[in-house]
């Protein structure tokens, strides 16, 4: 069961070895990741050159809990912008807040404006 939830940019830090890589690195084996943000890993990794093969090798090695984006987040995560739309949350964003409102889990994350959140979710930054 997971006991955190993982932002597209704090696995993109994993997987591309970048400083606060070893903090997603001892939380993998206990995380999840919304199927939203797994899409922006992806598209990243693509845009980098990545095969699809490959990408699905690489995120399907990490053993993570892959949450749906079902209705109820999409929602949430709707409604959520209208309090985070001043730090420039993307919908991949607001979906991570969502499930991890969902779970009640914290978040790991990278990008550090998101210490300045106030949506009822731990925020952990990792760098």
């Amino acid at each position: 069961m997971a006991e955190v939830v993982l932002d597209a940019s704090a696995l993109l830090a994993l997987l591309n070895q970048e400083p606060g890589s070893q903090v997603v690195a001892a939380a993998l084996s206990r995380a999840a990741i919304s199927a939203i943000n797994l899409c922006e890993v992806v598209t990243k990794l693509a845009n980098a050159g990545m095969l699809e093969a490959t990408i699905r090798k690489v995120v399907g090695g990490l053993s993570l809990e892959i949450e749906p984006f079902d209705i109820d987040q999409t929602y949430e995560a709707g409604m959520l912008h209208t309090i985070t739309k001043s730090l420039g949350l993307s919908l991949g964003d607001r979906g991570c807040l969502s499930l991890a409102r969902r779970l009640n889990l914290p978040v790991l994350t990278a990008d550090r404006t998101w210490a300045q959140l106030k949506v009822g979710v731990q925020i952990k930054v990792i760098r």
